[in-house]
């Protein structure tokens, strides 16, 4: 059988769901895989008892994790809202994942997503050659979800229309879904919620009607407190992105990382790590998640066309595709930065003068 590109997160941390299965003799709600102190374990992490260490998925405040497990036992569901790159998607996923064994109960929110992805829809060939029938209905994600008391996930929440999004209040409210051509009502199973995302940088998104908003618990994931915080999470990611691209190439060396991550930090609250120097910031957002694809690029780099070891060079373009968005504002502030801070920042002579090469 081929090899996925991407594994699921069940499939992935097959191992770890099992060992805390077997470990688990706490309380669990209906049809939920684990209760919620091993669900917040598998995010957070620790050790399990003396031969199983959860490597954590979350690294930030344990209370946020908490609270997301505890509103998911509830019959509220669960809002992830953050700045882009927070790990909201990561985060509902591996909850899905150890609560209902099944992160893929998915709805992909667009500005194009129709009614049928968060209802129903129907195969137009059975419908046409034998009229409305439970044969020819195509459930959604959230239908399949309700039936089996799973999670469903509904992904950019706010980049649906808003006729789309309120078409999911009865599905939270009454935990029902009305089927009239049918004259039948699919009600939910226990173990059934959702986990929706959204961000509140991206431009026209579709505001949620305050009757949608009060069957959400809301849970905000902020961005990293600390550099050393933020290290840590670029620095877990590349290493597993780059053990499932089996990528030919060194781990990232910790220096690398905190280079990016301290230019990514600088520019996001307009000023030098030592309070010196103001800076412009740029239009994109440099978020965490953006920092892990410029070093995953950099390792690609130096797996492919390099030593193997990353180097300032291998940065560079990942840096510049990440801060420049706007060719024209971002390329001024970039330029600025790099002669303000980069050019004068002792050791960092060989990353301004490869970033300076491809501008």
């Amino acid at each position: 059988m081929p090899e996925t590109l991407r594994a699921t997160s069940e499939q992935q941390f097959a191992g770890e769901l099992e060992a805390l299965a077997r470990a688990d003799d706490r309380p669990r709600p209906p049809n939920w895989k684990l209760s919620p102190w091993a669900v917040s374990t598998y995010l957070l992490g620790g050790a399990l008892g003396s031969s199983t260490e959860i490597t954590p998925k979350y690294i930030g405040n344990r209370r946020i994790i908490e609270i997301a497990v505890a509103t998911l036992a509830t019959d509220r569901a669960l809002l992830l809202l953050g700045v882009p790159g927070t790990a909201k998607t990561w985060v509902s996923e591996h909850l899905a994942a150890a609560i209902s064994g099944d992160s893929t109960l998915l709805v992909q929110g667009t500005a194009g997503t129709a009614e049928e992805a968060v209802r129903y829809g129907w195969n137009y060939a059975r419908l046409l050659a034998e009229g409305p029938s439970s044969r020819a209905l195509v459930p959604s994600p959230i239908m399949r979800a309700m039936q089996a008391g799973k999670i469903a996930r509904v992904e950019e929440l706010t980049r649906i229309p808003s006729d789309v999004q309120d078409a999911m209040i009865t599905n939270l409210s009454e935990k029902a879904l009305q089927i009239p051509e049918l004259n039948e009502q699919i009600q939910a199973i226990k173990g059934f919620n959702v986990i929706a995302t959204a961000n509140d940088r991206d431009r026209g998104v579709n505001e949620l009607s305050s009757a949608l908003k009060r069957r959400f618990n809301t849970v905000v994931l902020p961005l990293p407190e600390s550099a050393d915080e933020e290290v840590r999470i670029v620095q877990r990611r590349c290493e597993a992105l780059g053990r499932a691209l089996e990528l030919p190439a060194e781990p990232p060396a910790l220096d690398e990382i905190r280079r990016v991550v301290v230019i990514f930090r600088e520019l996001r609250d307009g000023k030098s790590t030592d309070g010196k120097t103001k800076l412009k910031s740029p239009s994109s957002t440099l978020s965490t998640a953006e920092a892990i694809s410029v070093i995953n690029s950099g390792q690609a780099l130096a797996a492919h066309f390099g030593d193997a070891k990353m180097c300032a060079g291998d940065l560079a373009a990942g840096l510049t595709g990440a801060v420049i968005k706007d060719p024209v504002q971002d390329r001024i502030v970039w330029q600025e930065y790099l002669e303000a801070v980069v050019k004068e920042r002792p050791g960092w002579k060989d990353l301004y003068r490869a970033c300076r090469e491809i501008l």
